[in-house]
């Protein structure tokens, strides 16, 4: 199902709703990250239309999140060009999500330089093979569609690196289609993993580099890698960039790593 008909029911005045078909955007016990991750940011920007344009979140995914949610939302600070706010999923009396939302208008640059380049960019989404076409988690089957975009297959460099686009991107702008995707990809830590084990986020925090993105058919090239892991935790950079190769958002995560 398209990603807005499972936002279609978030309202500006919030509060209990149900959401249609959740069932296809869960992972495992609980709703896919991106896809509450976007359901709390929905929730805000429904609330306060005349926001700036989005300039970073921060998202504690605090417990599982199911279909029928309690939404939650109120400006944490509006100054002269920052305007901060907060949203939370709430599910059967307990807070399953909470982000921080920082929204900001446009100034006079005093520092310009672009971000760095990918040093090894693996070519277009055109030139890489499908993957997970027929196995993997079924939300990800039903709901994106990946492309090999690194030669590495297996253990190794702690490093997952694909195209992404969202299957039916019908009503989503591209602000909200890279909050959906940029938790869409394993942690880096899966290819050192010793032994086979289930991977959970924790958080996520981004930048969103360009308020405008822009990309072609909807690609996004995603990268997750591994800074370090130990003791049952990944400390995971995620970046997302166009199909010109201009990065568009820089995050980090901390992720669950059992077994």
């Amino acid at each position: 199902m398209a990603m807005s008909d499972l936002l279609a029911p978030i309202t500006a005045q919030g509060g209990s709703c149900s959401l249609p078909d959740a069932e296809d955007w869960m992972q495992g016990r609980t709703l896919y990250g991106g896809a509450s991750a976007l359901i709390a940011y929905t929730a805000a920007i429904r609330a306060f239309p005349d926001l700036p344009p989005l300039r970073a979140g921060q998202i504690a995914f605090v417990a599982p999140s199911s279909g029928e949610v309690d939404l939650r939302r109120e400006v944490v600070r509006q100054g002269r060009n920052v305007t901060q706010v907060r949203s939370e999923i709430w599910c059967e009396g307990q807070c399953t999500l909470t982000a921080f939302w920082l929204f900001g208008t446009a100034r006079e640059p005093n520092a310009v330089h672009p971000a760095e380049t990918l040093a090894d960019w693996p070519g277009g989404p055109d030139e890489n093979e499908t993957v997970l076409a027929d196995k993997g988690p079924a939300f990800i089957r039903n709901n994106f569609e990946l492309r090999r975009a690194q030669d590495q297959r297996g253990p190794g460099e702690p490093v997952v690196q694909r195209w992404a686009r969202v299957t039916n991107r019908q009503g989503l702008d591209p602000v909200s289609e890279l909050i959906l995707l940029g938790d869409v990809l394993p942690p880096g830590a899966m290819r050192a993993m010793q032994r086979p084990g289930p991977l959970s986020s924790i958080n996520w925090s981004f930048n969103l580099l360009d308020p405008e993105p822009s990309t072609q058919d909807g690609w996004w090239l995603s990268r997750n890698a591994s800074q370090h892991a130990d003791g049952g935790y990944s400390s995971e950079r995620l970046r997302l960039w166009n199909t010109q190769g201009r990065q568009v958002l820089d995050g980090m995560q901390c992720a669950a790593i059992f077994g």
